[in-house]
Parts: structure tokens; sequence; C-alpha cells
């Protein structure tokens, strides 16, 4: 079940001089707010809204640039944005695995989607602030047991 109460409506977005745009075709994930320091330092702000979608759900045209780091679960983290104009469209990596995770700020409506958690709250700088309503976590949200 997704933690989002979206309709399953596609969803689209790009970067900001449209040499990139995508289509998301399936019900997302997950929502959540992210204060960690990479995405601080990856889109200049306080946390990022991230969306996260199924690899075969999203629909890319153009062709993104890549920059790979590692992550703070030690695995690789690859975000990929416009090489033109350097809007953050997704990122890609070892843990979310088939997962992309999609910046909401890139959609053409972000109000498309709604945050259900925050997370690695630990990063979050004091002037940032988060809906109380939501789930938050210090770091990482907890995963589910492997089956």
């Amino acid at each position: 079940m997704n933690e989002t109460s979206e309709t399953n409506q596609a969803m689209v977005g790009g970067c900001l001089c449209g040499a990139i745009r995508y289509r998301i075709t399936g019900a997302p994930l997950f929502v959540s707010q992210c204060a960690c320091k990479d995405c601080q330092k990856a889109t200049g702000t306080g946390h990022t809204t991230i969306v996260g979608v199924e690899e075969a759900d999203l629909h890319v045209e153009g062709e993104p640039k890549i920059y790979t780091n590692s992550g703070d679960t030690g695995g690789a983290v690859s975000r990929h944005f416009c090489g033109t104009c350097g809007g953050r469209l997704y990122t890609t990596g070892d843990l979310p695995g088939s997962v992309h995770i999609v910046q909401a700020g890139s959609l053409d409506d972000p109000n498309l989607v709604t945050p259900t958690s925050a997370i690695y709250l630990k990063d979050a700088p004091h002037w940032d602030r988060f809906d109380p309503a939501i789930e938050q976590f210090q770091e990482m949200r907890p995963r589910p047991a492997a089956q």
C-alpha cells in the first residue's frame, strides 16, 4: 500500500529550461521531506521534498547529467540533473534499488503530492520547519524487514 492518498493520475515535470521532461505513470510509493546534509548541499535549501516511484513508472525524455557520491549508508547515490540549467530531477542509488527518488519541486504541479514523513531531522537547520502532523525520523525511515 502506498503512503500517499494521491490518485493514479500521471504526473509530469522537468528541468527549468525544459531540455529534460519526464512522466510518472504509477502512484507514488512515498513522499518525504529529507533534511540530510547531501540534500541541503544539492538543493541549497534546508530540506527537499522527494517522491519515491518505481523505475518502470518514470519515463524520461532527454539525457540528464549524473553526479554520484557515497550516501549516509555507504552506498552509491546518483543525482540526475539537467546539464544546461542544473535543475535537479531525480536520484537513484544502491539502497533504493528499483525505486527512483523524484524531486517534488521539478513536478509541473507539486501540489499533486503531499509529504507524509520527514527524514534526517538530525541534520535539519534550526530555522527549517516541518509539519508536526507527519511522521518524523532523526535518520532514514526504518525499512521493513525482509520477508
